[in-house]
């Protein structure tokens, strides 16, 4: 069964703009894009003799060197730990309506990740990232949340799916997250951050590492 590493991977992978194997490592660099799992490289082993090759790679298309690993690389800063996992629905009353959106709406949607995400000015930049990725994408679904009409969160779910998405309130997390389950056969993989109150089945942690040290 694919790890939390494969899973991130196999999400990102068609989202990004250039992938490399790069002594044997998956990586990926998308310039442009603020996303984290679009930008790095999927290290398995923590081989850290491979990581001044991994940064010299990245410095050489002027991006930030980042790896992600299943386990924290000794000395080195992590900038964000995710929980990968499954999510099944959880039944409560419907107080927020969720509705899947067209890709016309890509630009409302990108606003919404990236303003939930605390990057506001990255929504441009994320809406042409996507506009050119989504064509790659395999069936993939953007869900929006709504709080009295306006938009209060923005999911992509895709190969059954959903590790990109973002809430302005936490009261949008559980039934975006249910809508995804129920729209793929009634359970969805994602990733969570630590401040995240939804629980998981099958998790596994990866972390992301900056190399600016490596």
């Amino acid at each position: 069964m694919p790890d939390a590493l494969e899973r991130l991977l196999a999400y990102y992978r068609p989202l990004s703009t250039v992938q490399r194997e790069v002594r044997g490592v998956p990586t990926l660099h998308t310039p442009g894009s603020p996303l984290l799992g679009v930008n790095a490289s999927y290290l398995r082993d923590g081989d850290q003799a491979l990581l001044p090759l991994l940064r010299a790679w990245y410095l050489g298309q002027d991006a930030p060197p980042l790896v992600a690993s299943l386990e924290p690389l000794p000395g080195l800063e992590v900038v964000e730990t995710l929980r990968v996992g499954r999510y099944r629905p959880h039944p409560q009353p419907e107080v927020l309506a969720v509705e899947q959106v067209s890709p016309l709406q890509l630009a409302r949607f990108s606003t919404v990740l990236a303003e939930a995400s605390g990057l506001p000015e990255w929504s441009g930049a994320l809406t042409r990232s996507l506009q050119a990725a989504l064509p790659n994408v395999p069936d993939p679904l953007l869900l929006m949340a709504y709080a009295g009409g306006e938009p209060v969160g923005a999911l992509l779910l895709h190969s059954g799916a959903a590790m990109l998405w973002a809430t302005l309130h936490p009261a949008a997390d559980r039934p975006l997250m249910n809508r995804a389950a129920e729209l793929n056969g009634g359970e969805v993989w994602t990733s969570l951050t630590d401040h995240s109150a939804l629980e998981l089945d099958e998790v596994g942690e990866v972390c992301f590492t900056q190399l600016d040290s490596a």
